[in-house]
């Protein structure tokens, strides 16, 4: 990730600039949630779902 000149981040956001941000937001609108993978019959990413079950226990 490229630094604005001068700019040190506040945080380890995904984005450098609000431009970036609202179109990030807008791609994160679409995306499917765990639940809605299920319901079209799919498995969520194992990697992640296993790792909701190991903080379960």
């Amino acid at each position: 990730m490229t630094k604005n000149k001068g700019e040190e981040p506040k945080n380890s956001s995904m984005v450098r600039n609000e431009k970036e941000m609202k179109e990030h937001s807008k791609v994160m609108e679409n995306v499917s949630t765990n639940e809605d993978v299920r319901k079209s019959g799919k498995t969520p990413d194992p990697v992640q779902h296993e790792q909701e079950e190991d903080d379960k226990e």
